[in-house]
């Protein structure tokens, strides 16, 4: 899995450029990304306090799409959701690679 920093806003914040292949959950009904190692590192240094179950809120574009949602912690790594419409929006297979973008809120 690739990634590029493409380091913070003017706002402090930060926002990110990365590829990653999206996998299905267990159950196979929720599909995810795993944030590359260098973004996981930079989420976790720059953002604030948590929400619920250590979710970190963010904007993720890809493609034409811009949703705002969180991303979750995990064994491997802060996993972000895949929404079924930005899947069929964008075209997003399980194991084809996708560039996204993602801002901390």
């Amino acid at each position: 899995m690739e990634s590029a920093a493409a380091g913070g806003e003017p706002d402090g914040v930060g926002t990110w450029e990365f590829e990653a292949e999206p996998w299905p959950y267990e159950t196979g009904s929720w599909v995810f990304v795993t944030l590359p190692e260098d973004v996981d590192e930079e989420v976790r240094l720059r953002s604030g306090p948590r929400r619920g179950f250590g979710s970190v809120r963010v904007e993720v574009s890809c493609g034409s799409s811009t949703w705002s949602t969180s991303v979750f912690p995990s064994a491997d790594g802060f996993v972000l959701p895949l929404k079924a419409a930005v899947r069929r929006a964008e075209l997003l297979e399980v194991g084809s690679p996708a560039r996204f973008t993602l801002r901390l809120l």
